[in-house]
């Protein structure tokens, strides 16, 4: 009885604990923070919020780099969404992790103004009068003009920036956790759950909902259990690439130290491994490891920082092609249903691009095009084919049956499969 009682006070003082991701992990964390400055020096593509955003969150610090790469924030993917609202597309994420990012640096958003119409706004106005057109196109076909994760960003970055959240925006996305429409074509969406507990989350503590007290507490506590629900065996959430988003979204929602360790050790032990070399995925599981949120944001002081983060001098490994040859089947399957099989060998460690683009250059009827994405590059049409965001249909991508959870820049080829390239609806 002596012992029951022992152990019974031992879980309860370690259930009382928030989710511990620090301590004797450090050097873990300055590695994966380094990694992520090192990215800061590729040129390709647009400068990203998000990893802009979780060096900010961080304990340790390259202020001259980080303010380096904040001004080609706001110079290269400012243009790139006033491009966009020129052109009349909506760009509610971008737009929401652009906010996110500045107040991450203590910046003064209301000196952050797009051009539209010859009308001069700011950025917050204008992810404002975003997140009233994803409201109403949610009543009018009930789904949002983006989709519900780049919803739920943008009431977050709302939130944390002081604008109080228009109580019908926070409806339907309380409604839309009920009714359990956060999915990727059949699949449900953990990221967006997570995503979405955050901003909820954000109008709790804000107090500026005035619908139903009853109902956001609901749907907070239904999104807290649809992540726990899909945490797997090894302590992953849905998989290794969302689990850096679910904790994130548990911290918030106040979880204990019971209900996450095991995913804070999935991370650690992922991170140990290298599978997390693709920025934006380092992005979301940084600020976890060490009990940050997106909600972190709201009450970041910018003052007294360690700025003690040095990159040593890493000299550049040079990766030859592997001998080995494995064959790769490349099934397209369009939007009709037809099916068309293509074969190419490639060497052992290619990634799936590179397999594709030696697959095109056999000229044996396969074609393809990309876009990029703060993931990085992906599949916008093949074989002549598109598949549209504004149809909602995009290349879903598969090997021997299973999803892939990388994309085509990080997914390996280490041994011969068949991959699936299917033309899919959400």
């Amino acid at each position: 009885m002596l012992l029951l009682v022992i152990i019974t006070g031992l879980v309860a003082f370690a259930s009382c604990r928030p989710c511990d991701g620090d301590g004797s992990n450090l050097e873990l964390i300055v590695s994966l923070n380094k990694n992520l400055l090192r990215s800061l020096e590729s040129p390709e593509g647009l400068p990203n919020p998000s990893v802009h955003l979780a060096l900010r969150l961080s304990h340790h610090h390259n202020l001259a780099k980080e303010t380096e790469y904040l001004n080609r924030i706001k110079t290269e993917l400012h243009d790139n969404i006033q491009t966009s609202l020129t052109n009349g597309q909506a760009v509610t994420g971008l737009m929401a992790l652009y906010s996110l990012a500045l107040k991450s640096s203590c910046y003064d958003l209301n000196t952050i103004t797009f051009d539209v119409s010859d009308k001069k706004e700011t950025l917050l106005t204008h992810l404002k009068r975003q997140m009233e057109q994803e409201k109403d196109h949610i009543a009018f076909s009930h789904r949002p003009l983006t989709n519900y994760y780049q919803y739920s960003l943008g009431v977050l970055a709302l939130c944390v920036s002081g604008i109080r959240v228009n109580n019908h925006v926070s409806h339907k996305l309380i409604k839309a956790a009920e009714n359990e429409h956060f999915k990727h074509g059949e699949t449900e969406s953990i990221d967006t759950y997570a995503m979405a507990g955050m901003a909820l989350q954000c109008v709790k503590d804000s107090g500026s909902y005035a619908h139903n007290a009853a109902e956001l507490d609901t749907a907070l506590n239904k999104i807290k259990q649809k992540l726990l629900a899909s945490r797997r065996s090894d302590g992953h959430i849905g998989n290794e690439f969302s689990t850096g988003l679910a904790v994130q979204a548990l911290l918030a929602m106040g979880s204990d130290v019971g209900e996450c360790s095991a995913s804070m050790e999935a991370m650690r032990t992922a991170a140990r491994s290298n599978m997390y070399h693709n920025p934006m995925a380092i992005s979301q599981v940084l600020p976890a490891l060490q009990r940050k949120t997106y909600l972190s944001v709201k009450t970041q002081g910018c003052l007294n920082e360690d700025d003690t983060l040095v990159l040593e001098p890493v000299t550049p490994a040079v990766v030859l092609p592997s001998e080995t040859k494995v064959n790769v089947m490349v099934e397209v399957v369009t939007a009709s249903g037809a099916a068309a099989a293509f074969s190419v060998d490639v060497p052992k460690g290619s990634s799936l691009l590179e397999a594709l683009q030696l697959l095109e250059r056999k000229n044996v009827g396969f074609t393809f095009q990309t876009e990029s994405s703060l993931w990085g590059p992906f599949l916008s049409a093949v074989n002549g084919e598109q598949a549209r965001q504004s149809d909602r249909r995009y290349w879903h991508l598969s090997s021997g049956g299973t999803a892939l959870t990388e994309g085509i820049g990080d997914f390996k080829i280490d041994a011969a499969q068949r991959i699936t390239i299917k033309n899919t609806s959400y």
